[in-house]
């Protein structure tokens, strides 16, 4: 998910150097890294889970009635009618897997209740045979937000209510780094054991909206709270941007998984792969399928099938997220694109294109 740009994802040599220009490390910090060092899956480890979990395949999902990780979960708004509604048409087409992104602000203001609606949507996912990719943390789109009702959709803009977690917030309050190790840490207790839950994806896109390395120290803590709790599923954080080297070196050496993002057509899609094929670990790509951009169902989920990666794409349904429309187009009177940017199907569940679902449905065994 990006903000205006997207940079390739060709992982070369860079990756195994070291780090030049670490921050300045909070005093959490070296304990968040030798934990997580030291705790990280062995390759063993982590093909036999891939092995358990056959080719996983999805989409990053939000309901079409929330705008936000907010308005998904906070209680007056979480809607399991058109959860599971929208879940069946995934089902349908033979997905088995949603990655669903999580906010801190929810679980603050209703700890015990913000966990009761977790349940529930894995109780629907499960009813569909879907499993469940929880994400915590987010460096895109809006810095700020706030508990309550949530902004209405700005016509023809992407994603023009979604929030970061915990954007500038943690640079203007400090303090609230306690509160995130509580969280997280509460989260990973509770769930753990789980079978639903295949992953846990600790950070989107760590650097992103300009903050680059200012994000390596919760990178590290997220990675050192997750390690001292050592819940059943694997930790994970993907690698998305070419220029983050520092962030991208300690994401794959730490996440048990690997895990990417990738925007682009098949050629450069490969390359990714190829790259990040030495660490000899399962992989995931969490985000692709931008049509604008030459990265289609038809040219590249065949790919990540015939690897046997797990192909997670951003969108299911047509929906307040407005991610039918581009990054960087916006489309001031909110008439219909040209051309969808992402998602699979209209509001009435039908597919945006017959020619799509009847591919997906090919590979996915579904037909």
């Amino acid at each position: 998910m990006k903000k205006h740009i997207f940079l390739s994802i060709i992982l070369g040599l860079f990756l195994l150097v070291g780090c030049n220009s670490s921050p300045k490390s909070s005093k959490n910090n070296e304990k968040a890294l030798e934990a997580g060092t030291k705790g990280r899956w062995t390759v063993e480890q982590a093909k036999v889970w891939g092995e358990e979990k056959g080719w996983l395949r999805g989409a990053n999902f939000n309901p079409s009635t929330a705008i936000n990780q907010l308005e998904t979960w906070q209680a007056e708004t979480f809607d399991p009618e058109t959860i599971d509604r929208e879940l069946g048409w995934a089902e349908d087409i033979g997905l088995n897997c949603m990655r669903v992104y999580l906010h801190h602000v929810a679980w603050q203001v209703d700890k015990e209740g913000f966990k009761d609606r977790m349940r529930e949507y894995l109780d629907i996912a499960d009813s569909h045979g879907i499993k469940t990719i929880f994400v915590f943390f987010d460096d895109c789109w809006n810095a700020t937000y706030q508990a309550g009702p949530q902004p209405e959709p700005k016509p023809g803009v992407h994603n023009s209510g979604w929030v970061r977690d915990p954007g500038d917030l943690l640079h203007e309050q400090p303090t609230l780094i306690n509160d995130l190790e509580v969280y997280v840490k509460d989260i990973l207790n509770t769930f753990d054991g789980d079978g639903r839950i295949v992953m846990w994806d600790l950070y989107n896109e760590p650097g992103n909206s300009g903050y680059g390395n200012k994000s390596m120290p919760l990178l590290k803590d997220v990675f050192g709270w997750g390690r001292e709790v050592r819940p059943s599923q694997p930790l994970s954080v993907g690698v998305w941007s070419l220029s983050l080297s520092d962030l991208n070196k300690f994401q794959v050496e730490n996440s048990d998984i690997i895990t990417y993002h990738n925007y682009e057509g098949p050629e450069k899609h490969q390359a990714a792969i190829d790259s990040l094929k030495r660490y000899g670990r399962p992989m995931i790509c969490t985000e692709y399928m931008a049509r604008r951009n030459n990265s289609y169902f038809q040219n590249i989920m065949p790919i990540l099938k015939r690897e046997n990666i797990g192909a997670i794409n951003w969108g299911l349904v047509d929906g307040k997220s407005n991610t039918k429309y581009a990054w960087d187009e916006p489309i001031a009177d909110g008439s219909e694109p040209q051309l969808w940017f992402h998602e699979i199907f209209r509001l009435d569940g039908t597919p945006y294109r017959q020619e799509e679902v009847e591919l997906i449905m090919s590979l996915t065994g579904a037909e």
